[in-house]
This record gives C-alpha cells, sequence and structure tokens, in this order.
C-alpha cells in the first residue's frame, strides 16, 4: 500500500510545506531551503523522504539538484480516498433509500 508511504510522507509540516512549495514550480535545495525554518542537509533530507515516497523528482542542473512534484505519486492516494468516498455515499443513497421505504 503505498499510499500509506505517501500519507507518512506528508505528515510532517515541513515536508508538506517543501512538498507545496514545488507545486508551484521546480526549486533547488538552496530555494527551498530558504522557505522553511530548518537547515539545507535537513532540507535534503526531507527530499529524500518525499523522493523515496514518489511524490518528487531529482533532476541535476549543473551543480545543482532540481526538484519537482511527480503528479503521478498522488493516484494512489487519489484512488484510496475515492474508494473511501464511493463507499459514503453508496452508503448515504442506502439510509436515504431505507427511509424512504419507511416512509411508505
Amino acid at each position: 500500500m503505498a499510499y500509506e508511504l505517501i500519507f507518512s510522507a506528508l505528515a510532517d509540516p515541513t515536508r508538506r510545506a517543501l512538498f507545496e512549495a514545488l507545486s508551484q514550480c521546480p526549486q533547488s535545495v538552496g530555494v527551498l531551503a530558504r522557505k522553511v525554518p530548518v537547515s539545507r542537509p535537513a532540507v535534503s533530507q526531507h527530499l529524500k523522504v518525499l523522493t523515496d515516497a514518489g511524490l518528487v523528482t531529482m533532476q541535476p542542473k549543473g551543480r545543482s539538484n532540481i526538484y519537482a512534484v511527480r503528479r503521478a505519486g498522488l493516484t494512489e492516494v487519489r484512488a484510496y480516498l475515492d474508494r473511501l468516498w464511493e463507499d459514503v455515499l453508496s452508503d448515504f443513497a442506502s439510509e436515504i433509500e431505507s427511509r424512504k421505504a419507511g416512509l411508505e
């Protein structure tokens, strides 16, 4: 269940902030480090967790690494949430039908 790894990666507020910053545009570690209250090495560690979870990609560019959101990384989470939502809607429809039947 890869979605568990993704939820775990996004559970940390610093990683969420980095992921959200990357959703705006690809960025280097140095640029990202100026946006969060942690050191550059810590940013790199957070980016490794996000990369391992399949949420971001890294491309070398000169002496920097440029990170970007990997939108396909959210596919499994979206499918998981859609399944839960479908169950909720199905249960809701069943409840409505049983109440309607009780009124007749």
